[in-house]
């Protein structure tokens, strides 16, 4: 049930995402280096929910497609920071608003009650998992904020 509610919203904003030739994970790239500038990539992989392995792969093809660029961390070069570009960053500022609007429009139709509620059930499932030391629970810690989620 989980998987098909996560499905269910997300179709709710592929189309936006689709439009800009995005993958729901490169958008939650795009989406949180729009809010919060550079990153290294292991944050990025927390924050987005994506493995080591697979955020190689999805940096690289978005550094081909020229919406982020890689940089070495001054005085430790082993190290590498992630930012968008301009072309990035116009994307962001196009399909920002549309999610916004989407975020709305469910609010209105599910109520803002019912979001709450939907959050705050996952918020203690997440907990919950938390506390029994279940690893994927354990990386990330809540987020009710739009900016970290999904989309």
């Amino acid at each position: 049930m989980m998987l098909q509610a996560r499905e269910a919203l997300m179709a709710q904003f592929r189309p936006y995402l689709v439009e800009q030739g995005l993958t729901d994970q490169q958008w939650r790239i795009v989406r949180a280096l729009y809010d919060s500038g550079e990153l290294e990539p292991r944050q990025l992989g927390e924050c987005c929910q994506i493995s080591s392995p697979s955020i190689t792969g999805v940096l690289a093809r978005m550094e081909e497609m020229g919406l982020i660029a890689r940089h070495p961390v001054p005085g430790d070069r082993r190290r590498l920071r992630v930012s968008l570009t301009a072309h990035g960053k116009r994307i962001a500022k196009r399909v920002a608003p549309k999610v916004e609007a989407k975020y709305e429009e469910l609010e209105s139709l599910l109520g803002v009650e019912t979001m709450h509620r939907a959050y705050d059930v996952l918020d203690g499932l997440l907990a919950r998992l938390r506390e029994s030391g279940t690893p994927a629970a354990a990386e990330q810690p809540s987020r009710r904020a739009r900016g970290g989620q999904e989309t």
